[in-house]
């Protein structure tokens, strides 16, 4: 068994800032007012913060330059680049680190100005010289691969796809913050522009600004912050390779790994999760990831998310804050996955909120497809 303190860390404060179009700020400008904004939740200071885990778009040292923005000196600062699991990864080093008693208080922050500066998804990874020559548009072009490959397989159909790109709008009619709220249908899905067969715009994510952060402290110290921590129950993360072309089966990822391991960690199964928040930055995501986190088999994932099975009052309530093919995309939306699994198991969720939600499952994706983390949150009566 994996060493990693079951329980005994807690989210205390989590928020969102700027989401949607934020003109004429910098990412560290949203970022930074997102801390703000989890350090009030957290009713702590910002000069407690002795852990900063940040990752920007557009700095690399982003660990020095957002400390010096905030006017902290951290004890410790971490910028792990794996893309939008990037953040999952710092909740397993945060963790760590606070169970050994080397920092007290870890804040996690991101934020982009993505679609105010630039308008355009804006990849970070390099790419690959075996795909180069093929010209294919990064990163769409290897989520394409991997929903040609399942439909190839399985069976898989682009009404499938649109199952999930339709149910993560109708989370998004319920939550006044997501960018994208107006009504969407299977049809419009389905005679919607293709941009790199068998996925068409309808099937990507947004391209929008936005920022959002996370506090961890000890669970012992937490009770004495917030009425309602979020404790880490299970985590855990895998990396299977960088470019698409190097994947030995296109419909299989690496959050296989990742969520077989959280879940032993948490002491819980797919049975067990009320409340699931997925990386979507593709319909394919939501497909691959349920099935390779256990919710449903190999190849049932198309027919799983099916007949609004996956949407307000559906089975499995999916993404429900809208995802980032409805509420928002800044360009890694990992770190949202954690703040609306905080809001759902805090009860905070206004009109998408799932009744009595104990176990959530925040799962992140970086790179194209390369590498997965998977977290299990949970109310204090979880522990």
């Amino acid at each position: 068994m994996e060493q990693f303190p079951r329980g005994r860390v807690a989210i205390v404060g989590a928020a969102t800032y700027g989401m949607g179009e934020s003109p004429g700020m910098r990412p560290l400008d949203l970022a930074a007012q997102a801390a703000v904004l989890a350090l009030k939740d957290a009713n702590l200071k910002l000069a407690e913060v002795d852990a900063l885990f940040v990752c920007t778009p557009d700095d690399a040292l982003s660990g020095l330059s957002a400390a010096e923005y905030l006017g902290i000196t951290p004890r410790f600062t971490e910028n792990n680049r794996t893309g939008g699991s990037a953040f999952h990864s710092h909740v397993i080093t945060a963790s760590l680190m606070l169970e050994a008693g080397y920092c007290d208080t870890a804040l996690i922050i991101y934020g982009s100005n993505q679609r105010t500066a630039s308008g355009g998804l804006v990849s970070m990874r390099l790419p690959s010289p075996y795909e180069k020559p093929y010209k294919p548009l990064t990163p769409l072009s290897s989520y394409a691969l991997a929903a040609s490959r399942h439909m190839h397989e399985y069976g898989t159909t682009r009404e499938h796809l649109a199952e999930v790109a339709v149910a993560a709008r109708n989370w998004a009619r319920l939550n006044p913050e997501a960018f994208a709220r107006d009504e969407l249908t299977i049809e419009d899905c389905l005679k919607a522009r293709m941009v790199s067969d068998p996925l068409s715009v309808r099937d990507c994510c947004l391209v929008t600004d936005g920022a959002a952060a996370i506090v961890l402290t000890r669970a012992d110290r937490a009770r004495d912050l917030h009425a309602q921590p979020i404790h880490v129950l299970g985590a855990a993360a895998a990396t299977w390779y960088s470019g698409v072309d190097q994947s030995r089966d296109l419909t299989v990822t690496a959050a296989r790994e990742s969520g077989q391991r959280a879940y032993a960690i948490a002491g819980v199964g797919p049975q067990d999760i009320d409340v699931v928040q997925l990386y979507d930055a593709f319909t394919i995501n939501t497909i691959l990831f349920l099935e390779d986190l256990g919710f449903c088999p190999k190849g049932e994932g198309g027919r799983f998310v099916s007949g609004g099975n996956i949407g307000p009052g559906g089975s499995l309530p999916v993404n429900t804050n809208g995802g980032g093919l409805s509420c928002c995309h800044p360009g890694m939306y990992g770190l949202f996955t954690l703040v609306e699994s905080c809001l759902q198991l805090r009860g905070q969720a206004g009109a998408r909120q799932v009744a009595g939600a104990r176990l959530a499952l925040a799962h992140a994706n970086g790179g194209t497809l390369s590498s997965q983390a998977t977290m299990i949150l949970g109310t204090a009566d979880c522990v």
